[in-house]
């Protein structure tokens, strides 16, 4: 694939490296592989395909329906929707509006999907007729003007509209151009101060890390991809869908994740491309179904969140020899590539997470922000044009996360003379489970309401599949407190990835050291090991 050409540019104040050419926006996106490519399957979900002139229309009719609702630039519209064709059609008529998507995992809670849509200020939210018994009520949301809904409209919360009748024809218009440096979408990331964060990711950033993809990932034009991740999810989002439209191809939709289901979608649709951690490649070796299966079309398996077992690459490289494996770092911050290493270079770097994408600027410094030598430790800043600006409306998280123009990941690594970037350690305490992010002080807070609870602490124990479990530690000094109620609690305001599998009560207080700090890592000691295992 022939180099692309990089020039600096100013966006948002900092001096960035970019693509000199590049779309405009999404929508030019969209727009470009239409034009290319009309005929050709856009996206997939069980018997329902859209070619991409289908696409574009269908996002032309939605995006004019949002605007007779009274929708326009800047508007943040929620959707509370699973992988299914409803989500790529709002989120792309969103951009060609220039509106602000804000995607919900559907896994969230009432709790939890007020304060998003409260902090955003949403002014609509598109979500599963399914799922309205977790929608807030209406007087919590003075905002939120519009609530429409997808399928069978039964015991809906407050005036919904239907999705489907936002297609209808509507009179011709011509919006405005969105800007390369406008929001495109605001990611809601788990805060460690207990209450998430809204990563915005702008149209720029987005752009380059499909780009990012195309080059680090030699996709080539009308690649397939399995959408076998959460399209809410950076991952989803970028990796899959905008990477999709980025090189004219299918994204083939799974509703969820299940292995045997995926190899069989793999060999049918002919899947060329999937990005997902790496349980996910664990599980589907134990699937049956990969036993005689054709998976020759499947040529890149891009994984990140965890590092890959080398017992797990012996295995694919076996079963499925044309598999070249990409080992991928990065964050929502980071609109996902921040660095990529190539199958070519997994067998002499398998403990590193690649090189810096062709934009990317990453630098380790120490606590005085100082850059370290090559190959010596420090906390890993990352920039370029890819990096989010900011948090929504989040003045606090704004001061301690950015410096200098470079976003603060909280990791700590190291980078060698050669450009390959390791990461060893955390700086906050983050439990990975299954490639889901999981802040212990988060379900820390939900635990400390219950009332006898004295205090609390939450860490993450080993799992051979999933990476990490959740671990909860109570101690309660009346004896009052039990299990089932710590898990009732837990199960009502957190999403389901979040919940403890195992809750330990202890009648004495937590271990601490000199300087009163929970000890955690006593508290991982006291993990019977029959759960480990």
């Amino acid at each position: 694939m022939p180099q692309r050409a990089i020039r600096r540019e100013v966006h948002h104040g900092r001096m960035v490296r970019c693509f000199a050419d590049r779309p405009a926006n999404v929508d030019v996106m969209l727009r470009a592989a239409a034009g290319r490519r009309p005929d050709a399957t856009a996206m997939k979900a069980g018997d329902a395909s859209l070619t991409y002139r289908e696409l574009d229309d269908r996002v032309e009719s939605l995006a004019r329906g949002l605007v007779e609702l009274g929708l326009g630039a800047g508007d943040r519209i929620a959707l509370l929707l699973g992988n299914r064709p409803e989500f790529l059609l709002a989120l792309l008529a969103a951009a060609r509006l220039g509106a602000i998507v804000v995607p919900l995992n559907v896994r969230q809670r009432r709790r939890e999907i007020l304060f998003m849509l409260s902090q955003c200020e949403a002014a609509a939210i598109v979500y599963e007729a399914e799922l309205c018994g977790e929608l807030p009520d209406p007087a919590q949301l003075p905002d939120l003007g519009h609530r429409i809904v997808v399928g069978e409209a039964h015991g809906v919360v407050g005036e919904a509209v239907q999705f489907e009748s936002l297609l209808e024809p509507s009179p011709a218009r011509a919006f405005d151009p969105v800007g390369e440096d406008d929001p495109f979408c605001i990611l809601y990331t788990s805060g460690t101060t207990g209450t998430p964060k809204g990563a915005t990711l702008t149209h720029c950033g987005v752009i380059h890390s499909a780009i990012h993809f195309e080059v680090g990932l030699g996709l080539e034009e009308g690649e397939v991809a399995a959408l076998a991740v959460p399209a809410s999810h950076v991952t989803g989002l970028v990796a899959i869908l905008l990477a999709m439209l980025r090189v004219a191809g299918t994204s083939v939709f799974m509703k969820d994740f299940k292995a045997r289901e995926f190899v069989r979608l793999v060999e049918r649709e002919r899947v060329t491309y999937s990005l997902m951690v790496p349980a996910m490649y664990n599980l589907c070796l134990l699937a049956p179904e990969l036993t005689g299966a054709d998976l020759s079309s499947w040529r890149i398996g891009g994984f990140g969140g965890a590092p890959m077992p080398p017992a797990t690459i012996a295995r694919l490289a076996e079963v499925i020899p044309g598999l070249g494996l990409v080992n991928i770092y990065g964050a929502t911050e980071t609109s996902s590539p921040a660095t990529i290493l190539p199958a070519e270079c997994i067998a002499e770097h398998a403990d590193s997470v690649g090189r810096a994408a062709a934009c990317a600027d990453i630098v380790a410094v120490d606590a005085q922000g100082r850059e370290v030598p090559p190959g010596e430790m420090g906390e890993l800043l990352i920039g370029g044009p890819m990096t989010i600006p900011w948090y929504w409306n989040n003045p606090e998280a704004n001061a301690s996360s950015f410096v200098g123009g470079y976003w603060r990941s909280g990791d700590i690594g190291s980078v060698d003379r050669d450009g390959f970037v390791r990461i060893h350690d955390r700086l906050k305490d983050v439990i990975n489970r299954g490639g889901y992010k999981i802040y212990s002080i988060e379900v820390e807070s939900v635990i400390a309401r219950t009332e006898g609870v004295s205090e609390v602490a939450v860490v993450g124990y080993p799992d051979p599949v999933l990476g990490e479990r959740v671990a909860a530690f109570v101690h309660c000094s009346d004896g009052a407190v039990t299990e089932r109620c710590i898990r009732e609690i837990c199960a009502r305001d957190l999403s389901d990835y979040k919940l403890p599998e195992m809750v330990i009560l202890l009648g004495t207080p937590l271990p601490r050291n000199a300087n009163g700090k929970i000890q955690k890592s006593a508290l991982r000691e006291m993990i019977p090991p029959v759960t480990k295992r």
